[in-house]
C-alpha cells in the first residue's frame, strides 16, 4: 500500500531576511509542502540549482550579488519541469518580459502577502500561472498596442473628474528623489543611515500611493503631480 500524494518541493531565493523567514514560515506549514532549499545570494541559488532538483522555484530579482533572471534561466534550462515563479519589488516592463523570456511561469509582486504564497505555489504546480494584477495589466498593454498604458489616469480618457492628489512623507519623498538620481537600494540605505529593508518598504509605499509598479513609472507620476523638479 503506498502513501499519499508527494510533497511539492519547493525552493526559496530571497536575500531580505524578513521576507525570507516569512516565505519559508507558510511553506512549512503547509501540509503538502516541503522546503527543499533556501538561499540568499544569486551565487548559493545557481549552486543549490545544480544539487537539487525542486518542482517550484520562487525567486526575488533583487540579489545582493547579481540578477535573480541568472537563476531562474538556469533552472529552467538544468530542470524544464520546474515552475518558477517571481516574487519581487520589480513591476517594469522589462523585469517581467527578460523574467518570461528566462523561463518564469509566473509573476508576483511583493504586496502580494506571505500567508497565501502557499495557494499560489498549489496553482503554479497544478499547471497555473499567478501573476499579480498590475503585471496582468503591463503584459495585456503589451500586446495590445491600441490600448492605453496601465498607468494613464481615467480622467485623461473620459475627461472624468482627476484622481486626489498624492501626499508623501518627508522620508518617501527623499526616497524617491535619490531614486530619480539613479542611486541604487543598498545607496540609498547608506545615505539615510536605514536597512536595505527600510528602503524597499519606503517603495512599496511610494509605489502604491502612486498606483504604479516600476521606477520609471514612480518618477515620471512623481513628476506630472508635481512632487519632484522637473
Amino acid at each position: 500500500m503506498t502513501g499519499g500524494p508527494a510533497l511539492i518541493r519547493v525552493a526559496l531565493v530571497e536575500d531580505d531576511p524578513r521576507v525570507h523567514a516569512s516565505l519559508a514560515a507558510a511553506i512549512a506549514a503547509a501540509p503538502d509542502m516541503t522546503l527543499v532549499w533556501a538561499e540568499t545570494t544569486r551565487a548559493a541559488a545557481l549552486a543549490a540549482v545544480e544539487r537539487l532538483a525542486v518542482d517550484v522555484l520562487l525567486v526575488d530579482l533583487g540579489l545582493p550579488d547579481g540578477s535573480g533572471i541568472d537563476v531562474i534561466r538556469t533552472a529552467h534550462q538544468r530542470w524544464p519541469a520546474c515552475n518558477v515563479m517571481v516574487s519581487t519589488i520589480f513591476g517594469d516592463e522589462m523585469h517581467v518580459v527578460q523574467s518570461i523570456e528566462a523561463g518564469a511561469r509566473g509573476y508576483l509582486l511583493k504586496d502580494s502577502p506571505a500567508s497565501t504564497m502557499a495557494e499560489e505555489i498549489r496553482r503554479l504546480h497544478a499547471g497555473g500561472s499567478p501573476i499579480s494584477p498590475l503585471i496582468a495589466r503591463l503584459i495585456l498593454a503589451r500586446l495590445r498596442s491600441d490600448a492605453p498604458a496601465p498607468d494613464v489616469p481615467a480622467a485623461r480618457e473620459t475627461g472624468g473628474a482627476a484622481k486626489p492628489a498624492v501626499s508623501m512623507s518627508p522620508r518617501e519623498t527623499e526616497v524617491l528623489e535619490l531614486i530619480t538620481k539613479g542611486f541604487t537600494y543598498e545607496e540609498i540605505a547608506r545615505r539615510l543611515g536605514v536597512t536595505r529593508h527600510t528602503v524597499q518598504t519606503f517603495v512599496r509605499r511610494i509605489y502604491a500611493k502612486l498606483e504604479v509598479g516600476s521606477k520609471i513609472e514612480a518618477i515620471n507620476a512623481a513628476r506630472e503631480q508635481g512632487l519632484l523638479g522637473p
